[in-house]
């Protein structure tokens, strides 16, 4: 019996990745072109960003709960979000949750623990990588982190919201996270995490100086081994 994954989405690329590596790996893993049962929804990523940007994450909750309550109705035996910034409103509903969620950052400090690292370097939107959603859950594992500098937050945070999300792809944007991986990587991080969901469609092991902690795939995945456990 394989669980019913529900995908509560904000952003189209990393969706749209996520779903897809769910597809295909289930393939990989059951044959031919079989996969789990899957339900998506999603609210216009601009009403999320309305309420990102003015600090409500009241607001975000809301949304993500509507989302979670359209997804549960199809049948969905548990809930994931490819999103990192918005698992800072997941605490705030939680308690009203239809559907167990997988946590994102839960499933990469995990991977990472399982791969021996111990001091690893954050990307993501600037309200994720000033927020606690990865260092509350790196530090159950008791690994340490860095943040992008203020510069570097800005930059990477213009890159995910006018470039990478419309699914633009620009040869210097890859050459400035090579650059804040270079430094991360010269100040002692052992690995990165690509905590945007969107960041894995320009970055990866071939093009980093660390090895990366592809976030989005490794939700995609934590919920294939979930669908298919007995």
């Amino acid at each position: 019996m394989r669980r019913h994954v529900g995908i509560v989405a904000c952003s189209a690329e990393g969706a749209a990745l996520c779903y897809r590596t769910i597809c295909t790996e289930g393939a990989a893993r059951l044959g031919g072109h079989e996969h789990p049962e899957v339900s998506l929804h999603t609210h216009s990523l601009g009403r999320y960003m309305d309420c990102i940007y003015r600090g409500d994450w009241d607001g975000v909750a809301t949304l993500l709960l509507s989302s979670a309550e359209k997804v549960a109705a199809t049948g969905a035996d548990f809930l994931i979000c490819p999103d990192n910034t918005v698992h800072r409103a997941l605490p705030l509903l939680a308690s009203r949750s239809p559907l167990r969620w997988l946590h994102i950052a839960e499933v990469v400090a995990a991977e990472a623990a399982v791969r021996g690292f111990r001091r690893l370097g954050l990307t993501g939107t600037r309200w994720l990588v000033e927020s606690d959603v990865y260092p509350e859950k790196l530090a159950a594992h008791r690994i340490e982190y860095m943040r992008p500098n203020d510069d570097e937050r800005e930059e990477i945070n213009r890159i995910i919201m006018h470039e990478l999300v419309h699914g633009v792809f620009k040869p210097e944007s890859i050459v400035f996270f090579k650059e804040v991986i270079g430094r991360m990587k010269s100040e002692g991080c052992d690995a990165v995490v690509l905590g945007c969901t969107e960041i894995p469609l320009i970055m990866n092991d071939t093009n980093s100086s660390l090895p990366t902690l592809d976030s989005t795939r490794l939700l995609a995945r934590a919920a294939l081994l979930r669908a298919l456990e007995d």
